[in-house]
């Protein structure tokens, strides 16, 4: 495989199959906790925002999960009432939002996704750090290319049907 266009359409290909994959396991993981596969979606987003430090507020949410802000309160509201979600004032700006992922969830997370970590930690340990650091350089460069095809999509003007 030599030229660009081919190298482009594996990489394309293998990350619609990874996301498949990880949608699917998203979908098992509701099934799991008893919840509609958005809400799942949701609170992954959440646990792994606050995993990374930068909780999300209801507005990210939305955002991540490409959901009205009435959509994702009504969300919010249901996980929430689940006892899953916390919602916290924790900005100078009383009226600044947070959300956190409940006590008790975390760890039951945590518990679903051992087995796809512990996988990908013997996957990973069969290459060199080398090839991993050039990797994960190449998917932060995917995701600043993807995010500059979506501003300028954004940018466009609507298809007008003739």
């Amino acid at each position: 495989m030599s030229g660009t266009g081919e190298h482009r359409e594996r990489l394309l290909l293998g990350l619609r199959s990874f996301a498949g994959a990880y949608a699917e396991l998203t979908r098992s993981f509701a099934a799991w906790l008893g919840l509609h596969a958005t809400d799942a979606r949701a609170l992954v987003e959440i646990l792994t925002a606050e995993d990374g430090g930068v909780p999300l507020s209801p507005a990210r949410l939305a955002e991540r999960i490409g959901l009205s802000s009435g959509a994702t309160a009504s969300l919010v509201n249901r996980l929430e009432t689940a006892g899953y979600v916390v919602r916290s004032r924790e900005h100078a700006d009383r009226r600044v939002v947070t959300l956190r992922a409940h006590e008790t969830i975390a760890p039951a997370a945590r518990d679903y996704f051992t087995p796809l970590a512990h996988r990908l930690d013997a996957m990973l340990a069969g290459h060199r750090d080398e090839d991993l650091t050039r990797t994960g350089d190449l998917l932060d460069e995917l995701g600043t290319t993807m995010a500059a095809v979506l501003a300028d999509a954004a940018a466009r003007p609507p298809r007008t049907r003739d």
